[in-house]
């Protein structure tokens, strides 16, 4: 009987199969909710093969796009201002639904002696 209880849920969930058509989501014109200082924004962002084009806060910011699978890439900023600007960004899709996809994103480069944060958002195809 222990043994049902340890195996189940491992059966049960190892059924569950995470849509992702990234493919769907390569190129495009996306938005995004985020949280700055407990206010809620949104951004928009236009994406090629290769160029990510950020505008925030009015404001344009454009990077270079490296895929490194169907659902992988990673962003570098092209004109970066600071030191922390000139680390890329690795981007993974993590599942996609018929008009967004769910995300998550860290630096690409692990830090010396600093933990590596990971953050989760939401991207919505405009067109």
């Amino acid at each position: 009987m222990k043994l049902l209880r340890v195996f189940l849920p491992l059966l049960l969930t190892g059924c569950y199969s995470v849509e992702r058509n990234c493919d769907e989501f390569k190129t495009g014109e996306f938005e995004f909710n985020y949280t700055i200082d407990g206010i809620e924004k949104t951004g928009r962002f236009i994406r090629t093969e290769t160029l990510n084009i950020d505008y925030y806060e009015g404001k344009v910011d454009t990077s270079s796009v490296r895929w490194i699978n169907d659902c992988e890439f990673v962003l570098k900023k092209l004109h970066p201002k600071t030191n922390s600007e000139k680390d890329e960004i690795h981007m993974k899709i993590l599942s996609t639904t018929n008009n967004s996809y769910t995300f998550e994103y860290k630096l690409a480069v692990k830090k010396p002696n600093k933990p590596m944060y990971v953050e989760k958002g939401v991207a919505t195809k405009i067109n």
